[in-house]
């Protein structure tokens, strides 16, 4: 049986999204029955331009982590996505867990919340930089539990 986490943000363009694609091409790579997705909680900002932001898809293009599967526009979270997801992760609990309490009451005491600034607040360089230190702490994590 496959395991799933789904990563949270605002939009589904950026932190979440590249957390995901980070996250399936580590797990592949230590042959862990565990796969990503990524929602976002409230689609539509008018910077965000085309399926991914441009910072995401150069921060993975230079990690040489292959992306084409996610090159769709952003998704919006619904209840099942959160239903049938054994982890769920937003990306930062101040803009988050609002979101989340307004559009699924209840979920916002059931999700594990990171603190990762979006580009509002942080350089997408240092955010995804962040990011990746998180998802390869998880896959770790993920791994010791799987060898128990």
């Amino acid at each position: 049986m496959t395991h799933q986490v789904l990563f949270l943000c605002t939009g589904n363009y950026y932190r979440s999204r590249f957390a995901a694609v980070l996250f399936n091409h580590l797990a592949a790579a230590e042959k862990l029955d565990w796969r990503a997705e990524s929602r976002g909680l409230k689609l539509g900002w008018p910077g965000n331009i085309g399926a991914m932001s441009r910072y995401t898809e150069e921060k993975l293009a230079e990690m040489g982590v292959p992306f084409d599967d996610f090159r769709h526009m952003p998704l919006a979270c619904r209840a099942c996505d959160l239903e049938r997801a054994d982890l769920v992760i937003a990306l930062k609990e101040d803009e988050h867990r609002k979101m989340l309490a307004e559009r699924f009451a209840g979920w916002e005491d059931r999700v594990t919340y990171w603190h990762v600034h979006d580009v509002d607040k942080a350089h997408p360089k240092e955010a995804l930089g962040e990011v990746e230190q998180l998802v390869r702490e998880l896959i770790r994590e993920i791994s010791v539990a799987k060898n128990i």
